[in-house]
């Protein structure tokens, strides 16, 4: 069994090949936000909104919520490498609403209390995680997988959008990600609209979560990865800005959705990095620790892959502590 101080030395390069399971397709009634509180047991079974199970898993996760469609094939593979962890809870949202809601303060889902002390805690922004050095409730991190921003369009793309300037356009309906709790939009989309200057002409620097920035011309979400592909799919939006890996899951479900690449370095790809770390009040530290040596293997990187994420250097999966500024 690996020590955290061998788990701290490792490179994580091990070779080992990998199969892909399916991503499901979101139901067509609704953004499928139930969707993003999940039990994984060990027999395959797959449980939805316990938020009870935030408690009482072996292993307890709060992750940034873009990479949802992912998870079901990487607990899956990791639970199959380690079937003495019976029960796995992950939770998929935004990670600022995680960090203030959830971490720093008791939080409610749903009207039920959540565990405020998850095993691990990822976010798209190492800002989060920067925080939660300074109260002492985290030391080390590491980059596990890259992603980069794309535009989302109804299939036919029926605007002609070609890029993101077109969002400034008057005949155009933007859905956002909110600035409050996304860190897509928080520190990377705003900055993009800004470096195009558009960023007033498109959001009237405006920061609220599920409300219109500019009525009938853009709509901030709660969950963006949720509600855009709903709100487009049904004509309540022409784009948004979301991940590409969200675009290549929406296609796979064969969802009334296509994507418009945005070009470097307005992508951000060349900052976006997904930060992960154990809390040091974790109930399951050592699962946590094993959990962080999986996302190292192959196997685990060519899963996310696969869903379209960049894989991690071997110098970004190495743990290492957490700078202070």
């Amino acid at each position: 069994m690996l020590s955290y101080r061998h788990l701290k030395s490792l490179s994580f390069s091990s070779l080992i090949a990998v199969s892909l399971v399916a991503g499901t397709a979101f139901a067509a009634k609704d953004a499928g936000h139930g969707h993003d509180y999940r039990t994984f047991h060990a027999n395959g079974e797959i449980e939805y909104g316990q938020i009870g199970d935030s408690y009482t898993s072996d292993l307890v996760m709060y992750l940034a919520g873009n990479q949802f469609m992912a998870m079901e094939s990487v607990i899956k593979d990791f639970q199959s490498k380690n079937p003495d962890i019976k029960t796995v809870y992950v939770e998929t949202i935004p990670p600022g609403q995680i960090l203030k809601g959830q971490i720093l303060k008791q939080g409610k889902i749903n009207g039920k209390k959540t565990s405020s002390t998850p095993d691990l805690f990822a976010s798209v922004n190492l800002g989060h995680l920067k925080k939660l050095k300074k109260k002492g409730k985290m030391d080390d991190y590491m980059i596990y997988t890259h992603n980069k921003l794309e535009l989302m369009v109804a299939k036919g793309n029926p605007k002609n959008i070609s890029g993101p300037k077109d969002m400034a356009r008057d005949d155009v309906v933007n859905s956002l990600p909110n600035p409050l709790t996304e860190g897509i939009f928080k520190f990377y989309g705003s900055q993009m609209l800004k470096d195009l200057g558009i960023y007033e002409t498109v959001t009237a620097d405006k920061k609220c979560r599920g409300c219109w920035a500019i009525k009938d011309k853009t709509w901030f979400t709660k969950r963006h990865h949720r509600e855009t592909p709903f709100r487009i799919e049904n004509g309540q939006a022409d784009t948004g800005i979301v991940w590409t890996t969200e675009v290549k899951h929406a296609k796979a479900g064969n969802r009334a959705i296509e994507g418009v690449s945005i070009p470097a370095p307005y992508n951000m790809a060349h900052k976006v990095g997904y930060a992960i770390g154990t809390l040091k009040s974790a109930k399951n530290p050592y699962n946590g620790y094993r959990f962080l040596s999986y996302l190292g293997t192959d196997d685990a990187q060519n899963i996310y892959n696969q869903y379209g994420f960049v894989k991690a250097s071997t110098d970004d999966l190495k743990l290492k502590p957490i700078p202070v500024k």
